[in-house]
């Protein structure tokens, strides 16, 4: 086993042979100048931007200045986001002006609130609504959320719907999902009792449920196309949710496949619904976005939306990661905890981290796609670690905790690089009603 000098000396060695890749990138304070270094990825029809943590402000920024190039110049109507369906329903209502709502204090107000709840995304979403404001409602960029663990929030969203348009389906409907009502605050305690056959299994009637809804498609959308879309996918969240938790005991690989093969199968409905031109930019954490099958996580048996995005749609997407060194980052010493500014420790000798800190290159874009840099995908083609922190950061067990192996070039095409970060910065949010339904996943 090589020695930590070893290592670093290999990172070295990594770095002279690959900065002359390393292209610099302009100051994020200048946006439209950041966002033009990433024009070359405009053509594909879904763009995914990463994130090695859910806590640091350049990612925010970066995803930002590229998303508004890719709305302002290349067609892109559709922002998808690592975030809960219902909540981000929410903004999109706000910043397509399609209601009172507003990006406040009751806006992702469930832990973790910084992950969306920030200066960063809040900057971001008045700029879309302002960009918005004089375009026709069909020509309007879009808002939404890829997650699955909206159960509550999605459940009554069915029902405050089916209310208003079909009083017989909602009373049909509280009654198939009155199975999951008692779980309702604290899902997890569902797959508990299924696991120990100690509650019935709610399947048969989510599915029933979710069917019967796009079954009456053809009624219903004559009346509000906009409002049985968002209805559909509450019930299709409905669905996997209770999949999700019904499964969630018997391993992480089984309900961590469900759930980014769920906020795939969103992005599907998100592109058909917006026709064959549709073309759309994903923000997740690295770890969903870029090609799992070329990290230990696909090595083990898990997918993700980045892998699932590239079988389906090839050359049409673009995967693009980032990466840090060292700083500050938001984050929480466990779930549910509070949010704390933490520093970042200086990436490990034998991390990918390390060579892109070695090329001594503070911010920098490389392209893994330019067939001109062979000699650079051999360099980086030799598996290495690489770090990972979600809304949870342990800095003393950083290695066990943060790290895992992965081989670069195949899981991105293209790395954004920033040597020093900084925290997010956190809005205020308002108390959140009922219990938390997110499940404690870092990422």
């Amino acid at each position: 086993m090589p020695s930590e000098r070893d290592r670093a000396e290999n990172a070295k060695a990594a770095a002279r042979a690959i900065s002359h890749a390393c292209e610099a990138l302009p100051d994020l304070d200048n946006a439209e100048e950041f966002g033009g270094f990433f024009d070359r990825f405009a053509s594909s029809r879904i763009l995914l931007l990463g994130e090695a943590t859910h806590g640091t402000s350049e990612f925010y920024r970066a995803r930002a200045a590229i998303t508004r190039r890719c709305i302002e110049k290349h067609g892109f109507t559709i922002v998808a986001v690592e975030a809960d369906w219902p909540d981000a329903a929410r903004i999109d209502r706000y910043l397509r002006h399609r209601g009172p709502e507003r990006y406040d204090e009751q806006s992702f107000a469930r832990f973790p609130t910084w992950m969306w709840r920030n200066q960063e995304v809040g900057d971001f979403v008045e700029w879309l609504r302002t960009h918005n404001e004089s375009l026709p409602p069909a020509e309007r960029t879009a808002f939404r959320g890829l997650d699955i663990y909206s159960l509550r929030g999605s459940m009554a969203a069915v029902l405050a719907y089916l209310d208003r348009v079909d009083p017989e389906g909602a009373a049909l409907a509280r009654e198939r999902y009155g199975c999951l009502t008692p779980w309702q605050t604290k899902p997890a305690g569902y797959g508990h009792a299924i696991l120990h056959r100690s509650g019935e299994t709610c399947e048969e009637a989510v599915v029933l449920q979710l069917r019967e809804l796009l079954d009456k498609q053809i009624d219903y959308v004559g009346r509000d196309g906009e409002a049985f879309f968002d209805a559909a996918q509450n019930a299709r969240i409905v669905r996997a949710a209770e999949h999700y938790y019904r499964i969630m005991y018997r391993g992480s690989s089984d309900s961590w496949n469900l759930r980014d093969r769920h906020m795939f199968e969103t992005l599907q409905h998100l592109l058909q619904a917006g026709g064959p031109h549709a073309k759309a930019i994903v923000w997740a954490h690295n770890s969903h976005i870029g090609n799992a099958a070329a990290t230990a996580m696909g090595w083990q048996g898990e997918f993700n939306i980045g892998e699932l995005c590239r079988t389906a749609y090839g050359d049409q997407v673009t995967l693009i990661g980032f990466g840090t060194d060292h700083g500050t980052v938001a984050a929480a010493n466990d779930w549910d905890a509070p949010m704390e500014v933490q520093q970042v420790l200086p990436a490990r000798a034998g991390s990918y981290e390390r060579v892109f800190h070695e090329t001594g290159i503070t911010n920098s874009l490389t392209d893994l796609r330019d067939s001109a840099l062979r000699d650079v995908r051999v360099v980086l083609g030799e598996p290495r670690l690489e770090r990972a922190i979600g809304v949870v950061y342990r800095p003393r067990t950083e290695l066990q905790s943060h790290y895992f192996e992965a081989v670069l070039p195949e899981q991105f095409d293209a790395y954004v690089w920033f040597d020093e970060t900084r925290a997010v910065t956190p809005l205020p949010s308002a108390p959140p009603h009922g219990v938390p339904e997110t499940y404690p996943f870092g990422l």
